[in-house]
């Protein structure tokens, strides 16, 4: 595999054996021209798509196959297509009809193939068959062996996935980002803050103790400090990025004009009324008498205008706004309710309560998360292929993801699934999956894909041959590089190779790089479990850690990385010096497949001493890493980055400087352990000794 991401599936697809045939759970298929009379062939040739049909011009019966669409005057003979080696027929010739067709020598599926002699599932095609006819770019290398070693553990008590409860789970998921839309635009007059939904999943999971997979209900504090942080930064009104004395001008007045308004609307204080009020006019009276003023007066006169009433206005706003993070809570933990309820009404054998496993001893190769509760019957998916775009089809709900992360999907699904040998269950969880995906992301453009953001393939490969990495701390089955990884929701990655939560995994040994999403508090939880987890073993233990270089003001997160005693090493990537690989990489286009960071990158090498004597950063090492790190000129690049807006903690700057982090990246070269900054294109590193 080359360091800009090209490469041939050849190779992974030589090594799959086929999966074993079964007889399929569905009647006998019908032919696309007769639905009424019984087949009349042996069930060999059934089973492999054929039926008999009868040709009203030639007078004569004739035989079909629904898989290939092939059209045989004489009996077929078992061989000429192997249901088992090609189910679906994708590596057959074009019938002579005048089908249209999808590309690649890729066929239409017929409507009588997608309504009811859809392709047999149980039956489901290897990858060999699917791929090897389609050159497509990979982003991944499944054959890297994993050196996590781990504590035995016992399955997981999750429920397992089901097509029904996931379609709803999502109509809820929908519903709730509505509801927090509506108490915005209701009680503070202001939209949503961008991301600020997605980040509040991710931030309450991080705590969270309740039963599904994605909605939270069991969470200590129940207010979000996350949403109520980044709703009251957009009070009274929300603060944009200005480029032209015009604009700010505009945005002084509104500032100005919607203080004053909250300030009479709401049970304040007499005296914040009274500085809101007189600081208000004040404004405005300047603006109405001097015209001359620059952009940078505008924005000097916002800063004081913010400074002198942002307390009071947040003071008024304060119960509203906890009103907000309220009520969405409530909301999420009944729907998780009525969600487990459904769920289990499903189950065949509805889960009992157990006590906890008690912590194994025996040390073991991670392997991917197993589920204690069998998986029921799970109902039938329909596939087509739209060019180069895999569709799956699930009660008129249809999710897609391009041809190459389908195969790396099956390649996955062989590699961890074992309670599925004849493929009966995995287009059903695929569409599972990639529906949980799609509901945490969000429906605007752009949205969520930076929580899933990568690091471009030729860093990994420097990270495995320099360092011996050979795990992603989060990542997921669409975005992962080697098979062996952490993701948010085991209850479905599992299945395609998922070791868990990260905050849940807890390894003895092995080399580990962590790219987590910019969500505050789980880089926060994150930083607490390195330390536990270096501190408690003596065996070669390290994580390579890729954070946003956020210093105005910097997070508490990268703080105290850059404190612990563990790190041996770190160094800085300027902003627009490197890329990441887009959260939508399963889905997007191949010129938007990568992006500039729009903000500096922190590297950190945190080790214990076993692991800093085996994978020492060295300067031999380090000078690779680097060298990968840098954008290719081979592929383009977007330069602006879909990530999240990032708001910290207690920023007590305007909301602007927030939002220039993600639009602008840094306004000035950071410090890194007290060296300055230099020259863009230069990187800095720092020797901890």
């Amino acid at each position: 595999m080359s360091s800009d991401s090209q490469g041939s599936v050849k190779g992974e697809a030589a090594m799959m054996l086929s999966p074993s045939g079964s007889t399929s759970s569905q009647g006998p298929p019908l032919s696309p021209s007769t639905t009424s009379k019984p087949p009349e062939l042996p069930d060999e040739l059934v089973q492999a798509g054929w039926s008999k049909c009868w040709s009203r011009r030639e007078n004569r019966p004739y035989y079909f196959n629904r898989f290939t669409n092939q059209s045989l005057w004489e009996v077929p003979v078992l061989g000429q297509h192997d249901v088992i080696s090609d189910p679906l027929g994708l590596n057959a010739a074009p019938a002579e009809s005048g089908d249209s067709t999808l590309g690649n020598g890729q066929r239409k599926r017929r409507s009588s193939e997608e309504q009811g002699a859809g392709p047999n599932i149980s039956d489901f095609m290897p990858l060999s068959c699917l791929c090897l006819n389609h050159n497509y770019d990979i982003y991944w290398d499944l054959d890297v062996q994993t050196n996590a070693v781990i504590r035995e553990r016992p399955p997981a008590n999750h429920l397992p996935p089901h097509p029904e409860i996931e379609l709803q789970r999502a109509q809820l998921v929908t519903k709730l980002r509505q509801h927090y839309h509506e108490l915005c635009h209701q009680r503070e007059g202001i939209e949503p803050p961008r991301e600020s939904f997605n980040r509040w999943l991710l931030e309450r999971k991080v705590i969270d103790k309740g039963h599904d997979p994605l909605l939270p209900s069991d969470c200590d504090p129940i207010i979000s400090p996350s949403m109520f942080r980044e709703v009251m930064n957009d009070i009274p009104i929300r603060l944009s990025r200005i480029k032209y004395k015009e604009e700010a001008r505009k945005l002084l007045f509104k500032y100005a004009e919607a203080a004053k308004k909250m300030i009479d609307s709401r049970n304040a204080s007499p005296e914040s009324r009274k500085v809101v009020k007189w600081n208000a006019e004040d404004t405005m009276s300047w603006l109405r008498r001097d015209h001359s003023a620059s952009k940078e007066d505008y924005m000097d006169r916002l800063e004081h205008l913010r400074q002198q009433c942002g307390p009071h206005v947040a003071a008024v706003a304060k119960d509203s706004v906890e009103g907000i993070c309220s009520k969405i809570y409530q909301l999420s933990a009944e729907y998780s309710r009525r969600l487990r309820q459904t769920h289990l009404s499903l189950l065949q054998d509805p889960p009992s309560e157990t006590c906890a496993s008690p912590q194994q001893s025996r040390l073991v190769y991670c392997y991917p998360v197993r589920l204690v509760i069998p998986s029921p019957p799970l109902p039938r998916v329909e596939l087509h292929f739209e060019n180069d775009v895999a569709c799956l089809r699930f009660r008129g709900e249809m999710v897609k993801v391009n041809r190459g992360h389908f195969c790396k999907l099956e390649l996955l699904y062989r590699y961890s699934c074992i309670d599925d040998p004849r493929f009966e269950k995995f287009l059903s969880r695929v569409w599972c999956l990639l529906k949980r995906y799609q509901v945490m992301f969000g429906s605007n453009a752009n949205e969520g894909t930076g929580l899933q953001g990568a690091l471009p393939v030729s860093v990994f490969e420097a990270l495995n041959r320099q360092f011996g990495v050979s795990f992603e701390c989060f990542a997921s089955p669409l975005n992962c590089y080697f098979k062996q990884f952490c993701s948010a929701f085991p209850d479905i990655d599992g299945f395609f190779g998922s070791r868990g939560p990260f905050l849940s995994f807890c390894p003895v040994s092995g080399s580990f790089e962590a790219n987590p999403p910019f969500c505050e508090e789980l880089m926060d939880a994150m930083v607490t479990h390195f330390e536990e987890l270096l501190e408690q073993s003596s065996e070669p233990l390290s994580f390579i850690v890729f954070v946003p270089e956020w210093r105005d003001p910097v997070t508490p997160a990268l703080t105290r990385m850059e404190a612990s005693r563990f790190l041996r090493h770190q160094l800085s990537v300027p902003a627009y010096e490197h890329e990441y690989r887009s959260g939508s990489q399963h889905i997007c286009k191949r010129d938007e497949m990568y992006y500039r960071a729009v903000h500096g990158t922190a590297v950190l090498f945190l080790q214990n001493d076993a692991g800093f004597a085996k994978w020492s950063p060295t300067p031999e090492r380090l000078a690779e890493l680097t060298a990968a790190y840098r954008p290719s000129s081979s592929r383009t690049s977007s330069l602006s980055s879909p990530g999240p807006a990032h708001i910290a903690p207690g920023d007590r700057d305007s909301a602007a400087k927030a939002s220039d982090r993600t639009q602008s990246g840094p306004s000035k070269l950071p410090v890194v352990s007290g060296v300055a900054g230099v020259e863009p294109g230069v990187w800095r590193l720092v020797e901890l000794h």
